[in-house]
């Protein structure tokens, strides 16, 4: 069995033919904990700081002392502007 067995399809590809803005996400996840770095880059660009995004909401569950509120705020809208460039970027 291949962790890519696992892989939810997704919704918006499989039945309007339209890829979303987080295609890619997980296939480019499992590249990057195989050591394909650059690839990884390639499928998706958000890869890199959507990692980091969930490594802060993880950290902000763990240490309930520090509010990681504004590094998440940052975070989100630098993961959203990536994936919306590289969206329009792929496909035009």
């Amino acid at each position: 069995m291949k962790i890519e067995d696992f892989m939810l399809p997704c919704p918006s590809k499989k039945f309007l033919g339209i890829e979303c803005f987080g295609c890619g996400t997980q296939r480019a996840i499992v590249l990057v904990f195989e050591g394909k770095f650059s690839e990884a880059f390639h499928m998706f660009p958000a890869v890199y700081t959507l990692l980091l995004f969930f490594g802060f909401v993880a950290l902000n569950f763990i240490d309930k002392k520090r509010n990681y509120g504004q590094v998440l705020i940052f975070l989100a809208i630098i993961n959203s502007l990536i994936m919306v460039f590289s969206y329009f970027y792929k496909h035009f």
